[in-house]
């Protein structure tokens, strides 16, 4: 994290899984723009804009006794009244594996558990004005001002490997006013002058 904010310091990027073109998975997808909660009788499918990020959640199950480690690692879900919770584990570590833009690392140990509730325009307020204060919020990101439902994500984010203790973050939803625009990172590899991301490739097939 000293390295990532020195050179942030200088005014130049550094690598993390989006400008690599790598799955970023959790908690660093949370932040990947406008995302969709496709619930399905045994699974929730949750899609995200930014790189045509997939995750899978199975509703009701328990984790396998051994979780074999992937991108978004295993993640299962129950609703406690209207609320979701889902639990994942088994976070691969990739070549930027980190938790936030802060480049934060994270360890095999990474257990993330999210609550997504919806919550009405005055129980969102408040989080929206200290987020234009705090936060460059980019333009057309969500209509602040928009009278219906909003969705609002509770995480706890606990590994032993890189934290004392356990912590909670919170992120609130609202309905964008742009479109769902086509996002490919392989498209769009100049991240830095005179650099290209180091885009996941497969020089022969896995199967």
């Amino acid at each position: 994290m000293k390295k990532h904010g020195e050179i942030s310091l200088k005014g130049i990027g550094y690598p993390t899984p989006r400008t690599q073109c790598w799955p970023g998975g959790v908690p660093f997808a949370f932040s990947s723009g406008a995302t969709q909660l496709v619930q399905q009788p045994d699974k929730i499918t949750i899609l995200y804009n930014y790189d045509h990020q997939v995750r899978q959640v199975r509703l009701n199950q328990p984790h396998p006794a051994k979780v074999t480690p992937s991108w978004y690692g295993d993640s299962v879900g129950h609703y406690e009244g209207d609320m979701l919770v889902i639990d994942t584990v088994g976070v691969k570590i990739g070549p930027w594996a980190m938790i936030d833009w802060y480049g934060t690392p994270h360890t095999a140990a990474l257990h993330v558990v999210e609550r997504y509730r919806m919550i009405d325009y005055a129980a969102a307020k408040e989080g929206f004005e200290r987020d234009a204060k705090e936060n460059q919020v980019a333009p057309g990101i969500r209509d602040a001002k928009h009278p219906g439902k909003f969705l609002q994500l509770q995480f706890t984010v606990e590994d032993a490997g890189v934290f004392k203790t356990p912590w909670t973050a919170t992120m609130t939803y609202g309905r964008s006013t742009d479109d769902w625009a086509e996002a490919v990172c392989a498209e769009n590899t100049q991240w830095f002058p005179g650099q290209e991301a180091a885009v996941p490739r497969a020089d022969k097939p896995d199967f």
